[in-house]
């Protein structure tokens, strides 16, 4: 009897310890994450430090830890931010995403983590641009494939001198120099320069434009998208989102 029992044990451990090898080895897994280094203060290098810093980078990590996986971090332009979730070679970008039916053809989205809309950006001085439809004839810098230069091209085409430029530095630097008398694009990203580095310089004007929804963007069909809505949804729940959402942006979500 007593070397039944301990056989049972045995057998009881055994399985209990390939058990948790198996949660472990479950969640030692390391994915490529994608991000824009240029997008405050949703994603910037920390001069000091030499890391990535900001409200996605908040996000990203706690995401991670909830639902279990290591990742590294890669930056990269915008503009290929997309192409590179969708042949796989990144298995999740966090950049300010806004979340469309185009893209979501060849992607897969999370949930909605942050409500945005575009917005305008004039010089302080420049009461003559008001609205999209003053930029007629007017120079107005945008970002590469990004919502706000579709927005440009399909409701002003050929009657505005449009031009993308790869960071958003890139053309606030334009707009500060003179090359451009506009710049339109995330209402969050413009908010925050113009209360920050152009401040005194540079006003945003007019309504906010087509109400928008930031996502991560995943590998179509990727095994870890039901982890991460879970853990946004849990992050949501028990305030740790507007927490991070406050350090960042002053205020929780539920203010704004």
């Amino acid at each position: 009897m007593k070397r039944q029992l301990k056989a049972v044990s045995l057998a009881s451990c055994i399985g209990l310890g390939l058990g948790v090898y198996g949660l472990a080895a479950a969640q030692d897994q390391t994915l490529d994450v994608a991000t824009d280094p240029s997008f405050v203060p949703f994603e910037m290098m920390d001069q000091e430090t030499g890391e990535m810093t900001g409200f996605d980078m908040d996000i990203i990590k706690e995401i991670s830890e909830r639902a279990g996986f290591d990742y590294n971090l890669r930056t990269m332009d915008f503009n290929g931010i997309i192409p590179a979730v969708q042949t796989g070679n990144i298995d999740i970008a966090i950049a300010g995403i806004t979340i469309t039916d185009e893209r979501s053809k060849i992607v897969d989205f999370s949930d909605p983590y942050y409500d945005s809309g575009l917005k305008l950006l004039v010089n302080a001085d420049d009461d003559s641009i008001q609205a999209v439809e003053d930029l007629e004839g007017k120079k107005v810098g945008t970002k590469i494939g990004s919502t706000s230069y579709d927005y440009l091209e399909e409701n002003l085409g050929d009657s505005a001198d449009i031009t993308p430029y790869p960071g958003s530095s890139d053309m606030y630097m334009a707009l500060l120099g003179g090359s451009v008398d506009a710049v339109f694009y995330d209402a969050p990203n413009v908010g925050y320069f113009s209360q920050t580095k152009g401040e005194g310089r540079v006003k945003t004007v007019g309504p906010l434009y087509e109400g928008q929804q930031y996502g991560l963007a995943l590998v179509k069909g990727s095994e870890w998208l039901e982890s991460v809505n879970e853990a946004l949804a849990a992050m949501k729940e028990d305030g740790t989102y507007d927490e991070i959402h406050a350090k960042w942006f002053g205020s929780s979500s539920s203010d704004e």
